[in-house]
């Protein structure tokens, strides 16, 4: 079949599923592979389910007039994408960078809708599947799209862009993250810079922070809008407050490096004329959730849970702003960063030397990698030996940051401190 009548069928309800544990009466069932599944055999189930058509790969599995046969589900779904970003002619928004993806896309998000019916990526939903699942996701109400494109790989944000084909980009920063799939930090600045590269030859237009040398070197042959002259950092005890064209706005934002997140909202909102006070209060409402900077107040702790996501650069920052913040007593809990490569070992020891340097009551180190650096008893191979040290020594009146990558799962710890 070919995409403009698959496109009809799509644009009766705007309706695609890739999982019949959660299918939608009317849907579109894209019968995606992976390693350990096969979409294929799901088709017809996904009918009686209530999915209006199913569209597979696997001429076996053709067993009903609804279920439609092509030669890749996977590109048949981000080609769809790709025709309908182009039927619906909306500014969209592409958003990539090494940290503070998802909280920008989200604060930009809050900032548009106040003014614009908006579509944004759902959580991390960022990749070759993601991308246009968020696509498909809009219709003809949407006015602007945000979507967030995330790599582990070069060439990747290249494909991603030429599906959703932005208007607009904007790249968070370039960070020690997924130094193995990148082939080092070069290599992380080059894959992330391939948006800068699609708005270039498309002569579209990136947003771009003023104090990032590399932003600014990477895009003088595109057009650029940089953060609001307005702008003020005012301090951050532990949330960010800042000035925007004479209003304070205090966010609920912990640590310095998210003012910049705040930032590009401000910026952003500002170009698509999104009213001051509007943008103020987008920003205050505000709240963190899914592990990302949460504050957390238990019975005996006050906890700073950041188990999103971690590599070299994020770790480091959250260490310097914890450092920053006034308590009485502080403790960390950090869990491995992962997709190091060859420079796991260097970057887990230099975040071990930075946190001994500080005068921190008490620390703790989880997981295989860290524990490769182990100088002390403050090292935990796994986390259920840091489970059980900390039901037979609880901590009490402390501020704590949990930080780690998201396979680590540090979130587990909020059954353990109360």
């Amino acid at each position: 079949m070919k995409i403009k009548a698959l496109y009809n069928l799509y644009s009766k309800n705007y309706l695609v599923d890739t999982d019949t544990r959660k299918i939608r009466k009317n849907t579109i069932f894209f019968a995606l592979k992976g390693e350990k599944f096969n979409g294929n055999t799901f088709a017809k189930q996904s009918l009686s389910l209530g999915a209006s058509y199913a569209v597979i790969d696997e001429k076996k599995y053709k067993t009903h007039a609804n279920i439609i046969l092509v030669d890749n589900v996977l590109k048949t779904l981000q080609d769809l994408a790709n025709y309908h970003r182009n039927i619906l002619k909306i500014p969209i928004i592409g958003l990539t960078g090494s940290n503070g993806k998802t909280t920008t896309k989200e604060l930009i998000d809050a900032v548009l809708s106040k003014k614009y019916s908006t579509t944004a990526t759902k959580g991390n939903l960022n990749n070759h599947i993601g991308v246009p699942l968020t696509l498909l996701s809009m219709t003809p109400k949407t006015e602007i799209g945000i979507v967030e494109m995330g790599a582990n790989h070069q060439k990747e944000i290249e494909f991603l862009s030429a599906i959703c084909e932005p208007d607009f980009g904007y790249i968070t920063n370039f960070g020690k993250a997924h130094l193995e799939g990148f082939g080092g930090v070069e290599g992380v600045i080059k894959g992330k810079s391939e948006l800068y590269q699609f708005l270039e030859k498309k002569n579209k237009t990136a947003f771009i922070n003023p104090k990032d040398r590399i932003q600014i070197k990477k895009t003088t042959q595109i057009n650029t809008i940089e953060f609001d002259k307005s702008l003020t950092f005012l301090e951050v005890n532990p949330f960010v407050k800042l000035s925007f064209n004479k209003l304070n706005i205090q966010s609920n934002l912990i640590g310095a490096y998210n003012y910049t997140n705040i930032a590009i909202a401000c910026t952003i909102g500002k170009h698509f004329k999104v009213p001051d006070d509007f943008i103020k209060k987008a920003i205050e409402n505000y709240t963190p959730d899914n592990n990302r900077s949460q504050i957390i107040k238990t019975e005996l702790n006050t906890i700073i849970l950041d188990a999103y996501n971690a590599n070299p650069s994020s770790m480091k920052a959250a260490i310097e702003n914890f450092t920053a913040i006034k308590a009485t007593s502080k403790v960390l809990i950090l869990g491995d960063m992962f997709e190091l490569g060859s420079e796991s070992v260097k970057e887990h020891l230099s975040i071990v030397n930075l946190v001994e340097k500080n005068n921190f009551d008490k620390y703790f180190f989880v997981g295989e990698l860290f524990y490769k650096t182990k100088q002390s008893n403050n090292f935990y191979v796994s986390f259920d030996d840091l489970e059980g040290y900390l039901k037979d020594n609880p901590l009490k009146h402390q501020l704590i940051l949990i930080k780690g990558s998201r396979g680590m799962r540090l979130e587990r710890l909020l059954k353990i401190i109360n």
